[in-house]
């Protein structure tokens, strides 16, 4: 997740030299824990030294899992400090490069939008949208596309333009109580002017919903984690560390408890659930570093919060027609998430 909480609750400079170090400490996770100390520098108004971070991640050796990513927020945070020029031409060579994932999209879309380049703006988001939204029309979108559609159809509702099948779909996945329309409209703006109380209430009363939306679709937080030990690593957990196997008696059970303690979760409301998987080598550093044994069951729940918290978790349940988290050759629907799981 992307901090946003504001400089005088939080020490940004601080939080960014922590991630830093930790990001030493664990080089697997350096592109995930870099991005959020990135962030929070930028949050802080040191904006230059976020830029260094984003030109380290991009000359690292190392390749990265998401480069289209890093060059967006890169560009977006250049501009916001003079550098339009070079912004420009990082976005103008993104959206060549096509990438096959939404947030580099979003983010050069809302950057153009940031700066009243809303028709630029709104080809961005027209682009992002035609090359990862499904063809076929009863296919539901991932939800990680919902946030180009819910951007398309506010800079094409402050442009004027009518609505067309796509922001209709979009009112169709919106559910906050305020609908996009009431949220997009233009003259909500000069609301936020007004003298008179009820209108200054009723409009933050909207952009309320509309923030919580947002964050809904953008900015997962750390999930509460479930650890899952893959056939081969829990056959070897298992044999170094014996005392854990009343923990785990048999991997298909190991499995189970997994859905099953998810699925209990989910139901008593609890929300962003997630998956991160182990492996020995990590959990025996894990250990290590907090001066404890690997055989102490009580370390497991701590090394599952730890690997969420490094960015390491998968989102429950998954999407429609993804495959299951198990690591099976099967379909979610057809493995885990099946009805008699």
């Amino acid at each position: 997740m992307r901090p946003d909480t504001p400089a005088e609750n939080v020490d940004h400079t601080a939080e960014a030299a922590r991630l830093e170090r930790t990001a030493g400490l664990y080089p697997e996770d350096a592109e995930a824990l870099l991005l959020r100390a990135a962030a929070h520098l930028e949050l802080s108004g040191d904006r230059p030294a976020a830029t260094a971070l984003y030109d380290r991640l991009l000359s690292s050796a190392e390749g990265l899992d998401n480069p289209a990513l890093v060059r967006a927020l890169k560009a977006s945070n250049l501009w916001e400090y003079g550098h339009e020029a070079e912004a420009r031409a990082i976005i103008d060579g993104l959206r060549v490069a096509a990438p096959r994932d939404p947030s580099p999209w979003l983010i050069i879309a809302e950057s153009l939008e940031a700066h009243d380049e809303l028709e630029a703006a709104e080809a961005t988001f027209t682009e992002g949208a035609s090359l990862l939204l499904p063809t076929d029309q009863e296919t539901d979108p991932a939800t990680s596309t919902h946030p180009l559609l819910y951007g398309r159809h506010r800079v094409r509702r402050m442009l004027g333009l009518p609505h067309d099948t796509w922001d209709t779909l979009a009112d169709t996945l919106h559910t906050a109580p305020v609908s996009l329309d009431e949220l997009h409209d233009p003259k909500r703006v000069w609301s936020l002017g007004s003298d008179n109380p009820a209108e200054l209430a009723a409009e933050i009363s909207r952009l309320q919903a509309e923030l919580g939306a947002y964050r809904e679709a953008l900015s997962r937080p750390f999930p509460v984690a479930i650890l899952h030990w893959p056939a081969p690593e829990l056959t070897e957990l298992l044999s170094a560390y014996p005392t854990l196997s009343a923990e785990y008696p048999s991997h298909e059970g190991h499995l189970s408890t997994i859905e099953s303690s998810l699925r209990e979760l989910s139901g008593s409301g609890t929300g962003n659930l997630g998956i991160v998987t182990g492996t020995v080598p990590s959990y025996e550093a894990f250990a290590a570093s907090e001066g404890a044994s690997p055989g102490d069951v009580t370390l497991l729940p701590q090394y599952a919060t730890t690997l969420a918290a490094r960015g390491r978790a998968v989102a429950w349940p998954p999407e429609p027609g993804a495959g299951c988290w198990c690591g099976s050759a099967e379909g979610y629907d057809g493995c885990h998430g099946g009805s008699g799981a």
